[in-house]
């Protein structure tokens, strides 16, 4: 009598196993050519069609999901920022490329602001450098949109200390590549901004916001209406460059036309170095008591 009493932990075969199959099988019968043999899961054709948007809703969610929660990672410190700022060693060839008074002071301006290119990648520095919890689980990913200049500057930093960051890239009718600071296995890409824009605040501990354009706006506004509404816990928000915030937005002008109250203003912080920025984010958590601080 067999004394072995395992039972196995599947009797189907994996789905790669019957796609493998799938691919060898047929014999070229004008039944196995036709695009309706294609199992539905290898059929790019049928996943693209217009009724099936609610699955590719889906899969955008669940593919970050996935492999974050199998990376360890349960948390991360996001941040948001323009495409378009230089890094400070290359700033000065946009002043060299402009080639009329307004291309000028417009150059002038992005090379002014190109000291939070530093500031960016000094605050992933400090951030990256939070250590595990007891269950091995990582805090403070850094995690910016994977493209150039801000974005590029925060998975820098975390690169500076060895650590891993992510990048959540979206595709555009012009190219935009993930920088080469992101981590491969964390470099993902988006066809809808709705579902990016989720994934940067599901795990999302803290917020930092630079100067930025529409995409910036449309990002961190979003935020601070989740916040002000109570769909999410409030969590450290830190803006950049408080004379930039205050010349494009007039945050008190809100609270004078009653669109919003004056205790929105706390909401989120100014700041303008990596030090202050870190600060924030460390005495809003000691406060609440989790995740524990050093």
């Amino acid at each position: 009598m067999n004394d072995d009493t395992r039972v196995p932990s599947r009797v189907f075969r994996r789905a790669e196993e019957d796609a493998q199959s799938a691919r060898h099988a047929g014999g070229g019968t004008p039944q196995t050519e036709d695009p309706s043999y294609r199992l539905a899961f290898q059929d790019l054709d049928f996943l693209l069609r217009e009724d099936l948007r609610p699955v590719r809703f889906q899969l955008e969610l669940l593919k970050p999901t996935l492999l974050l929660d199998e990376a360890g990672i349960d948390s991360l410190f996001v941040m948001y920022g323009s495409a378009r700022i230089p890094e400070p060693s290359k700033a000065e060839s946009l002043l060299e490329l402009a080639d009329t008074p307004e291309s000028r002071r417009v150059a002038e301006r992005l090379v002014e602001k190109s000291k939070y290119y530093d500031v960016a990648r000094e605050l992933a520095r400090l951030a990256s450098g939070f250590p595990r919890d007891v269950n091995g689980k990582r805090h403070f990913v850094v995690c910016s949109g994977g493209g150039p200049s801000i974005m590029e500057a925060a998975n820098r930093g975390a690169v500076d200390v060895g650590c891993d960051t992510v990048g959540l890239n979206i595709v555009l009718p012009h190219e935009q590549a993930p920088n080469p600071y992101v981590t491969p296995h964390l470099s993902f890409q988006f066809h809808y901004f709705a579902l990016r824009k989720m994934h940067f605040l599901l795990r999302a501990r803290a917020v930092a916001v630079f100067p930025g354009g529409f995409g910036t706006f449309d990002e961190s506004f979003e935020l601070l209406t989740l916040i002000q509404t109570g769909k999410i816990e409030p969590i450290p928000v830190i803006f950049y460059g408080k004379e930039f915030w205050n010349r494009v937005v007039n945050f008190e002008a809100l609270c004078e036309e009653g669109v919003i109250s004056p205790r929105d203003l706390h909401l989120f912080h100014f700041c303008e170095t990596a030090e202050e920025g870190w600060e924030i984010v460390r005495n809003f958590w000691r406060k609440r008591g989790e995740p524990e601080l050093p």
